[in-house]
C-alpha cells in the first residue's frame, strides 16, 4: 500500500471504515482471534495471511530456516509474518520483532505473546515521514535492542523500501552484529538496474523512481520514504562495507517483471565477509566476488 498521509491519521480513518464489518464478524462468530483488525492490516497488499505464508516459504526454501532457531523480524508491522511462523517455530527457537509503529506492536503484545511466549515484541519510536512522523529515535543512529551474535536469522521485509541511505547504512551494520557466525539474513529492496529500469520505463511497473534524492531515488519527492529504491551497484558496495555477504538476488515483480518470487527484490546476505580491498588512493572498494547471482524464477 501507498501511504499518501501520515500512518498514524490513515488510521482513524481506517478504524471508522472497518469497524462495522469487524463488528458483523464478530456476532457471526466469525472473528479469528489471531487474525488483527482489518484497520490494522496496514502494511503490503494482497490476503494478510497469504502474504506471511508465502513470506515463511522463502525463509525455509532460500534461508534453510529451521524450527528451533532465533528470529529477528525488524519491521514486524503487525504479525503478518510472525503469525505464520508461529506455525513453524518452536521452542527452544525464538522470535523477536520491534516496529516503529506502536498501534501493531500493541496489539501483536496482546494477541500473539499470551499464545505463543517464545515471540516477542518491541516499539522502536523512530522517525519515519510515512509511518511515524513524531518518533523522536533516528534510523542513523539506532541500535538494535538486542546484544551481538543473538541470531541464527534476521529479516527485514518492505523496510528497506521505505528508509533513507542512512538509516540503511546502519541497519545493515545492526544486522552484522546481531547476527550469529553462521547466520543469515533476508531483505527486500526496490533495485534499480538495467534491466529494472528498462522495464520500469514500460507500463506493466507499479511504481516509478523517478526522483533522484542522491544515494536514492523515490516516486515521491514530498514523502520519499513512502517508497524507496536503490542502485544496485551502490546497494552491493554498502552491504559489503557494513561486513555482509551477497549470496543471492531473486528479481522482484514490482517493475513489471514476469515470472518473480515476489512483489519486492529479495536479497539472501550472510554474515560471513567477502575478500574486498581498498585501494588507498581512490578509497574505491573492490570486490574480488563476481556479480551478484540473479536467481530468475
Amino acid at each position: 500500500m501507498r501511504i499518501a498521509i501520515p500512518l498514524p491519521l490513515l488510521l482513524r480513518f481506517r478504524q471508522a471504515r472497518y469497524m462495522p464489518a469487524e463488528a458483523w464478524d464478530w456476532l457471526r462468530g466469525r472473528r479469528n482471534p489471531l487474525l488483527p483488525p482489518r484497520w490494522l492490516r496496514f502494511v503490503g497488499g494482497g490476503d494478510f495471511a497469504t502474504v506471511g505464508e508465502r513470506f515463511l516459504q522463502h525463509f525455509q526454501r532460500l534461508a534453510k530456516l529451521q524450527p528451533d532457531e532465533d528470529v529477528l523480524d525488524v519491521g514486524c508491522g503487525v504479525g503478518r509474518i510472525a503469525l505464520a511462523l508461529t506455525t513453524y517455530l518452536k521452542p527452544p527457537g525464538k522470535y523477536s520483532g520491534f516496529d516503529i509503529v506502536p498501534e501493531g506492536i500493541r496489539w501483536c503484545q496482546r494477541h500473539i505473546t499470551p499464545q505463543f511466549p517464545h515471540f516477542q515484541f518491541q516499539h522502536a519510536d523512530i522517525h519515519n515521514a510515512a509511518y511515524n512522523p513524531r518518533g523522536t529515535a533516528r534510523a542513523e543512529s539506532f541500535a538494535f535492542p538486542y546484544g551481538d551474535a543473538s541470531f541464527d536469522f534476521v529479516f527485514l521485509a518492505s523496510v528497506f523500501t521505505h528508509m533513507l541511505p542512512g538509516g540503511m547504512r546502519r541497519y545493515l551494520q545492526e544486522v552484522r552484529r546481531v547476527l550469529r557466525p553462521d547466520g543469515k539474513c533476508l531483505a527486500t529492496f526496490f533495485v534499480l538496474n538495467s534491466e529494472s529500469r528498462r522495464l520500469m520505463a514500460g507500463t506493466g511497473s507499479q511504481f516509478h523512481f523517478g526522483h533522484d534524492l542522491g544515494g536514492c531515488f523515490t516516486v515521491s519527492p514530498n514523502r520519499p520514504e513512502a517508497a524507496i529504491a536503490y542502485e544496485e551497484d551502490r546497494l552491493r558496495v554498502q552491504i559489503l562495507e557494513a561486513g555482509l555477504n551477497l549470496n543471492a538476488f531473486y528479481p522482484g515483480g514490482w517493475c513489471g517483471r514476469e515470472r518473480a518470487m515476489d512483489g519486492q527484490d529479495i536479497v539472501l546476505l550472510s554474515a560471513a565477509v567477502l575478500h574486498c580491498r581498498y585501494l588507498r588512493n581512490s578509497c574505491a572498494l573492490l570486490v574480488t566476488a563476481n556479480q551478484l547471482p540473479d536467481h530468475r524464477q
